[in-house]
């Protein structure tokens, strides 16, 4: 009798901690921390709150930018970024660009993201890299790699990557290096706000650059998942400040030229985990 006491009691808390357990994982999933891409332009792999498969749609409208800080016009996205296992994660995306002038270009980026660092808890550090390739609107072949890392917890997200690429074009830089990095704090609820910053060919600085000089996007950025819901919503709007000019001769005919005003650019995502 004493037996069956002590293995219904047994059974009882083992039954009470695996619910537990479940409650708590599936808090930390239906929180901020089961999103897929809480910034717009630094990319990460997911963590293990938010380990599924998620359509994001994004967008964006821009006056005097360039590549890749945004679109001369109106842009649309569609991507899909999902969890391979063992800290692997995939990101595609598609886009179209309404010029404004009238023109229409498009866009196809594949990327496999691998945490080396972290990456096994939903809350903490996590660092890893990325291998990966775009076609840009320019129709300019592009293949790229990244080290990120990220840090959040319920209260805060922090994210920085550091991308080098190579484009397969003339009147390009041999290399590219873009950085970038984001933080954001809990407003309240699953409202996050912070800010989100990119400086691309920061080497025009101290040195003439193929691609017109430095570049640099800092903005306010907004971040919201519903409680409960699948979906979630991230916002960025700034300006884009063009530092420096190189100057062009007749014998540097691979130097492109900035616009001469600054520009600035608005993006949105939305996502939709599926699975």
């Amino acid at each position: 009798m004493a037996r069956k006491i002590y293995l219904i009691l047994f059974l009882l808390l083992s039954a009470g901690f695996t619910l537990k357990a479940q409650t708590m994982d599936g808090g930390l999933t239906n929180s901020s921390l089961g999103q897929s891409q809480p910034f717009l332009y630094t990319m990460n792999g997911l963590n293990p709150a938010a380990q599924h498969w998620s359509l994001n749609y994004s967008g964006g409208y821009g006056q005097y930018t360039v590549t890749s800080l945004g679109f001369d016009g109106v842009e649309q996205h569609i991507g899909v970024k999902g969890y391979l296992g063992n800290r692997f994660t995939i990101l595609t995306n598609m886009g179209i660009g309404l010029g404004s002038r009238g023109n229409t270009q498009t866009y196809q980026q594949a990327e496999v993201f691998k945490d080396f660092i972290g990456g096994k808890n939903p809350t903490g550090f996590r660092f890893g890299t990325s291998l990966g390739v775009i076609r840009e609107f320019s129709n300019d072949l592009v293949i790229l790699s990244r080290f990120n890392a990220a840090y959040e917890n319920l209260a805060w997200k922090f994210a920085a990557n550091a991308r080098l690429e190579k484009a397969f074009a003339t009147g390009r830089d041999g290399y590219d290096v873009i950085s970038s990095f984001g933080i954001l704090r809990r407003i309240d609820g699953q409202l996050f706000g912070g800010v989100e910053a990119v400086g691309q060919d920061l080497e025009g600085l101290w040195a003439t650059d193929a691609e017109g000089g430095a570049k640099v996007l800092i903005g306010p950025s907004l971040n919201f998942v519903p409680v409960g819901s699948r979906l979630s919503f991230s916002l960025n709007a700034g300006p884009i400040l063009y530092v420096t000019h190189s100057t062009i001769t007749p014998y540097d005919s691979a130097v492109r030229e900035l616009p001469l005003n600054n520009g600035f650019t608005v993006k949105f995502n939305v996502g939709f985990n599926f699975l």
